[in-house]
């Protein structure tokens, strides 16, 4: 089964809402016999749910996928949204960089820079323990085992004393209805303090988690500064983000 055919049946599905057999045939130039199959592969996933006459993205986000789930989805787009966000960072900013593999991407395009760093996530805390002119704070306390990352309220208590020249923010889910949202409520409680009290508060996220929501509450899209993420994001869509007070930059 292609990871790419997936991806388009995906993205076709976001920028469509619904969409039939045949007109996933001719996006994919696969076989009808091929689409079904991969269309009951990701019902079992829970990706999509079968709707009259075709099948549509099931937006809603019950559990948070692990980093590994994520670390193969949407590479180049991850990259590209960190190449540009790299730009925002000057030596001797102080940084908030929230858990996941967007995040990540950017911990590895300003690691060079003497910085303060301060995060959640314990694969970039690891990755930035290795350049002596990163300033580094991990927030501790508890750990989640799906994201390898702190949340509680030890992690509060540190992100409430600080006041950082930018915070990234990383999401499984956003839009502009429901704004930033999370599957648990610890999760989605640690966000929230994350970007409350940056100067610069950015979102990154991919354009794939766009219109999905999750049950907790993070933050409303005008809380943020900026938003960058991807230019697969259908254009009634980004007329309807332009519109909005925060910088959006798509990549």
């Amino acid at each position: 089964m292609s990871p790419d055919r997936l991806e388009q049946i995906l993205l076709f599905l976001k920028n469509n809402n619904i969409a039939t057999v045949d007109q996933l045939v001719k996006v994919t130039s696969a076989s009808p016999a091929t689409i079904r199959r991969d269309l009951i592969k990701l019902n079992e996933q829970g990706s999509i749910i079968r709707t009259h006459g075709g099948v549509s993205l099931n937006k809603f986000i019950a559990s948070q996928p692990t980093t590994n789930e994520k670390q193969l989805k949407f590479v180049v787009e991850k990259a590209r949204i960190a190449d540009y966000v790299a730009s925002f960072i000057k030596a001797g900013d102080s940084i908030v960089l929230d858990a996941g593999t967007t995040t990540l991407c950017i911990a590895k395009k300003v690691a060079h820079l003497p910085l303060r760093v301060i995060t959640t996530d314990l694969h970039i805390a690891l990755f930035l323990s290795e350049y002596k002119q990163i300033d580094l704070m991990l927030t501790g306390g508890y750990i989640d085992n799906s994201s390898q990352s702190c949340i509680g309220n030890h992690s509060i208590q540190l992100l409430q004393s600080i006041n950082p020249d930018l915070a990234f923010v990383s999401c499984n889910s956003w839009s502009l209805e429901k704004g930033v949202t999370a599957p648990t409520e610890d999760k989605a409680n640690l966000k929230s303090y994350l970007l409350r009290n940056a100067a610069r508060r950015v979102l990154v996220a991919d354009s794939s988690k766009y219109g999905k929501y999750s049950l907790f509450s993070v933050a409303q899209l005008p809380q943020f500064t900026d938003i960058v993420t991807d230019s697969n994001l259908s254009d009634v869509v980004v007329q309807r983000l332009k519109q909005q007070e925060f910088k959006l930059a798509l990549v």
